[in-house]
């Protein structure tokens, strides 16, 4: 029987079965992580003296060439031979005669696919790490571009004060610094090595499985044979990872479609980010940011996938696990293409002076610096909260602004208000009074700005 495991059984698989139980159609893209791990075992075979140096370096040549064909896409795979393991170990003997057969020794399919998955979630990270670092260094670039530009602050998606359009901006960087720090934080239990640890109880063979460690730069190794080749919370570490990055995306994007519309207007996306209608001519739509938003359902459901997937499962492995892989590969090419879209989105916007000026001098967002000053001149807060308060119902009546209202009617409130009342209710120094170490002045966004320089 042509199967690796063929001795066992009397009849062929039946072809239906064939096609439900193969998985090389999805795990094809660890072909490089194979060949790594596999050449490592062969090396630390021979440095064992369980292979020859002449078989060793057999294999390890056939299996370069392997990778070769692949890479050319001369390399033909096969259903038959169900996953990249068989399939690479089934051109390797062909390639190099019943020599390739000994690569085996000493391992299963288990700790292999095990191996591979954390060589690839290692690399994975390290993209993510680098994506979402360019991301925060378009966010800074923007963020010093529209550093004096105010904008109205929003609670509840109603006006709530004036901020920096910088400092709005920064906020995501900061999400982002977050997400950076996790998947950072993550590669300490996906750098760990499961190679040698067999089927689930190990081997019986001498092998040495620190120097595959090291050959492989992994930093250790894992205590539990089982738990080596059952352990599949790092892929649902780095998922939860990439959902959180496109939760944090996906509320940009909200915002990013609102700021789009006529409603607001507040920036222009560069047509090489927007799409049109078929029918209305007149569409510019901000797909790419509605896109993002509706692939962070699809990041967020392979994760909670995964996570069901694991919820029952006994020790140790089982074929369930075969599953891992569809959903964290779409998740990362989701994840990876969302966050190289938005660093060329945002670092091609332009935002609109004119109308954030004129909204941010058309609101009441100034009513909590008079409730504010009013305190300064010796009301308890609570107090000047409610005059402010009336007086914004009397301004709604009346159809005006806090900056309408004149000198004599502030002075009727309380005698000590300044004349420069109306200048302090301007949108420029309710932000500018801001200065706390977070709070929104220019300064402290440029202090903010600064610290995340430091961080990139």
């Amino acid at each position: 029987m042509s199967k690796a495991w063929g001795g066992r059984f009397k009849e062929e698989m039946a072809q239906q079965v064939l096609a439900f139980n193969e998985s090389i159609t999805v795990d094809k893209r660890l072909y490089a992580q194979d060949i790594e791990g596999s050449i490592a075992h062969a090396m630390m075979l021979c440095q064992q003296s369980i292979l020859s140096q002449t078989d060793a370096d057999t294999i390890i040549e056939g299996l370069l060439t392997i990778k070769q064909q692949i890479e050319s896409g001369n390399a033909q795979f096969s259903i038959e031979d169900e996953d990249i393991h068989m399939n690479i170990e089934k051109l390797l003997i062909k390639i190099i005669g019943p020599v390739g057969g000994k690569l085996h020794t000493g391992r299963s399919r288990n700790d292999q696919v095990a191996t591979d998955m954390h060589l690839f979630a290692r690399q994975a990270v390290q993209e993510l790490i680098e994506a979402v670092r360019l991301l925060q260094q378009t966010i800074v670039q923007i963020s010093e571009e529209y550093i004096e530009v105010v904008m109205p602050g929003y609670t509840h998606l109603q006006r709530a004060q004036p901020v920096l359009l910088s400092h709005h901006l920064m906020t995501y960087f900061w999400m982002l610094q977050r997400d950076k720090e996790r998947l950072h934080d993550s590669l300490k239990r996906i750098n760990v090595s499961p190679l040698g640890s067999g089927a689930l109880a190990g081997t019986t063979f001498p092998i040495n499985q620190r120097h595959t460690m090291e050959l492989l730069e992994f930093e250790d190794i894992y205590p539990n044979s089982m738990d080596a080749v059952s352990d599949r919370d790092y892929l649902l570490e780095t998922m939860n990872n990439m959902n959180l990055i496109m939760i944090h995306l996906s509320r940009l994007s909200e915002e990013i479609i609102l700021w789009c519309s006529e409603e607001f207007n507040f920036i222009k996306l560069s047509d090489q980010y927007s799409t049109g209608s078929s029918i209305m001519p007149q569409k510019k739509n901000p797909d790419m940011a509605e896109l993002v938003r509706g692939k962070t359902g699809s990041v967020t459901g392979h994760y909670i996938a995964l996570l069901i997937t694991l919820k029952g499962l006994p020790l140790a492995y089982n074929k369930d696990l075969q599953e891992d892989k569809k959903g964290f590969f779409d998740a990362l090419d989701d994840t990876l293409s969302s966050l190289k879209i938005y660093s060329g989105m945002l670092s091609s916007l332009t935002v609109n002076h004119d109308n954030l000026k004129q909204s941010v001098n058309q609101d009441f967002s100034n009513a909590t610096e008079l409730a504010d000053y009013l305190v300064t001149l010796g009301i308890p807060f609570r107090e000047a909260h409610a005059i402010t308060g009336r007086l914004v119902l009397d301004c709604i009546d009346k159809g005006r602004l806090l900056k309408d209202v004149s000198m004599k009617e502030y002075k009727d409130i309380d005698s000590r208000i300044s004349e420069n009342i109306h200048s302090i209710l301007t949108p420029q120094s309710s932000v500018e009074r801001r200065r706390n170490e977070n709070g929104t002045s220019a300064q402290s966004v440029k202090n903010q700005i600064k610290k995340g320089k430091a961080l990139l």
